[in-house]
């Protein structure tokens, strides 16, 4: 009869031998895991920027929201490419040089209080807590003139905060545009903020009134066609009161003195 070579000491089913197969599995994974995420970094941030220059290029009409070409076949690059992106100032409305806009994250500097500033509640009408200092713009010219001026959005809605981008004809009082990248608002209700149908409807929209205050309202009825108040409205989302009133004051916030009115006023003078 054979000799057995088998270890009568050893149990390969006791707890010491189940532990350390366990901890090598896992170091094992830990290491696959670690090297796809390293591998595969640069692709995952590729798509994130593409997919970045897709939601400003569709908030400025300029790309349709179910394509990844223009009607003349042009790339999503090649569409941006006419873009100029700028740091400002909020409090001054100046454009800032020594910002790297490639990598810079307004939403990561308004979480530092050294790069942001608290907001009182009567300030905070879109419920974000801080501002940053410096945020984003996108600017689009044609033979030198502004043809459309895009900026970052945010405010809450009835669950979360709604990300997103407002974009201006070169009057910098019309509305060409609103859409939001992210959000949790409520299937068939607030999440109607994607419907293509109503977001046409900003389209034209005058954000601000003579005086040059923040003006968009949302309503469940409109004005009289033609009338002042009219060229402010629009509709309000049915069946979602919260997430309609979180948009109209993220707008006004963004559009008011908090957000971007000093950077449009001084881009009104210097253009």
């Amino acid at each position: 009869m054979a000799e057995s070579n088998d270890d009568p000491g050893f149990d390969k089913e006791g707890l010491k031998n189940v532990l350390m197969v366990a901890i090598g599995v896992c170091l094992v994974c830990s290491v696959i895991v670690s090297t796809a995420a390293v591998v595969l970094k640069p692709m995952r941030l590729a798509n994130q920027e593409l997919d970045q220059k897709q939601n400003i290029l569709r908030a400025a009409g300029l790309l349709p929201s179910d394509a990844l070409v223009d009607a003349q076949g042009r790339s999503v690059d090649e569409i941006f490419a006419e873009f100029e992106v700028r740091a400002v100032d909020l409090a001054t409305g100046e454009f800032v040089d020594d910002v790297d806009t490639a990598t810079y994250d307004p939403i990561k500097a308004a979480k530092d209080p050294a790069a942001s500033m608290a907001l009182t509640s009567a300030q905070d009408i879109a419920t974000i807590k801080r501002r940053e200092d410096v945020s984003l713009i996108y600017l689009k010219r044609t033979d030198g003139e502004l043809d459309k001026v895009v900026i970052p959005v945010r405010g809450y809605g009835l669950w979360g905060t709604l990300l997103g981008y407002l974009a201006f004809e070169g009057d910098l009082e019309t509305i060409a545009g609103l859409g939001f990248y992210f959000h949790k608002e409520t299937p068939g209700l607030g999440g109607e903020v994607d419907n293509p149908n109503w977001k046409a409807l900003w389209q034209g929209v005058s954000a601000f009134d003579e005086d040059g205050d923040p003006a968009v309202e949302l309503v469940k009825t409109r004005s009289a066609q033609g009338s002042p108040a009219a060229d402010h409205e629009v509709d309000a989302l049915s069946g979602a009161t919260l997430t309609t009133k979180g948009v109209e004051n993220l707008v006004r916030f963004w559009t008011g003195e908090m957000g971007f009115g000093p950077v449009l006023e001084n881009l009104k003078t210097t253009g």
